[in-house]
């Protein structure tokens, strides 16, 4: 008998979003795509979702390293919040 999947917690799900959001990043900057809009519709997501997730890159290093890491006291929602925040000191309150 197979044995079951790990089940993903909340940080899991945060890293993931990350590291998708370093991708996008990554393959707009390099012309793999031309726009949010593009990824958006490879995806099959909304351009505000991709948006939403692209706002993590606004995170500081230390903020990003925890989150891949598993450290991150926070979910998704809040780290796109933080994320927001151009001051990095803030982000961690």
């Amino acid at each position: 008998m197979p044995s079951p999947r790990p089940r993903r917690t909340r940080t899991d799900r945060l890293a993931r979003q990350l590291a998708l959001a370093h991708w996008i990043e990554r393959a707009v900057d390099a012309g793999q795509v031309a726009s949010y809009g593009d990824v958006a519709r490879a995806l099959g997501l909304t351009e505000s979702r991709i948006t939403q997730i692209t706002a993590l890159l606004g995170l500081s290093p230390a903020m990003q390293e925890r989150i891949l890491l598993g450290d991150a006291p926070l979910g998704i929602r809040a780290a796109i919040r933080a994320g927001r925040e151009s001051e990095w000191e803030r982000q961690s309150a």
